[in-house]
């Protein structure tokens, strides 16, 4: 079985990719710029540079390596930016969506797509898939909208949603848990909200969660986050205790502190009872997160 894959220099591709090789897949990976995972050689692997923008590109792609599978893990994930930049955010979140679902359609292939909590408000806290989408960022807007276009393909689709992703940072790109080891361990204090509620999602735990996805052929809409509700404050906390560095640098403050261009939803905690059931899915706790992250 074939599997194409956008983003996959990028954090969840990096594990994502390792776990379906592991697993006997063909991975056909896909992304900006020449190839970063270490997998070159691997039996099943193979890469090709593609801007998922450019419908030309897409095209060739998807003529040449014909996947069963498409797994979109690839958009401008950042907030500020799609805020700050929202004609190249919603070519890239939207119309990029677009132009691999029309590619997928010739291949009859099964579509995959990762959005996010950000789809939701906040307001109510605590969501199930089919709970309404009422995004108060333009980075939600797009993923929305994305969702929509993939609610409409005619081959088998499905939607993977997480919930702020940690893990070991690989290739330079860091995460919540990298920037406080770093700060903490520099001797600076480090400000972090504790007005924002998550059940952040482990980066192995959602790539498994995907792959089994893939594994049952299973359509509609998945959470797939933690079981663990906290604020980003006391996962700092806990990563400072964890590493033994000195938790007293990390400042609780609140949203309001912060002048950032997108506004974040104040809490958005999933319940993944849909995706126990029907995927075997089986998230780490946080402390068994942060175990696998640091050792």
């Amino acid at each position: 079985m074939k599997i194409l894959i956008t983003g996959a220099n990028g954090f969840l591709g990096h594990y994502l990719v390792k776990q379906l090789l592991d697993k006997k897949f063909n991975v056909v990976a896909t992304g900006n710029g020449e190839n970063r995972l270490p997998y070159s050689g691997s039996e099943g692997f193979e890469y090709h540079s593609m801007d998922f923008t450019n419908p030309f590109a897409v095209h060739d792609v998807f003529e040449k390596y014909k996947p069963e599978i498409v797994v979109h893990a690839g958009a401008n994930t950042k907030p500020d930016d799609c805020e700050l930049n929202q004609w190249k955010a919603y070519v890239t979140n939207v119309e990029g969506t677009v132009t691999l679902l029309l590619n997928a359609e010739e291949q009859k292939s099964f579509f995959l797509f990762v959005s996010t909590d950000f789809v939701f408000s906040g307001e109510k806290g605590i969501y199930q898939e089919d709970d309404e989408r009422a995004p108060v960022n333009f980075y939600g807007k797009t993923k929305v909208e994305a969702e929509d276009a993939v609610k409409e393909y005619e081959h088998g689709w499905a939607i993977a949603r997480p919930v702020l992703v940690y893990g070991q940072p690989l290739q330079s790109r860091s995460n919540i848990l990298s920037i406080v080891k770093e700060k903490l361990e520099k001797g600076e204090e480090y400000s972090v909200v504790n007005d924002q509620h998550r059940t952040p999602t482990y980066v192995e735990d959602l790539a498994a969660g995907i792959i089994s996805i893939i594994e049952k052929r299973a359509t509609g809409i998945y959470h797939l986050s933690g079981k663990d509700e906290l604020t980003p404050y006391e996962m700092a906390v806990k990563v400072a205790e964890h590493l033994g560095l000195n938790s007293g640098l990390i400042k609780k403050v609140s949203a309001a502190t912060f002048t950032q261009p997108a506004k974040r939803p104040p809490k958005t905690v999933f319940i993944i009872d849909k995706a126990v059931e029907k995927l075997g899915y089986n998230p780490l706790s946080f402390e068994e997160g942060l175990k696998k992250t640091f050792g």
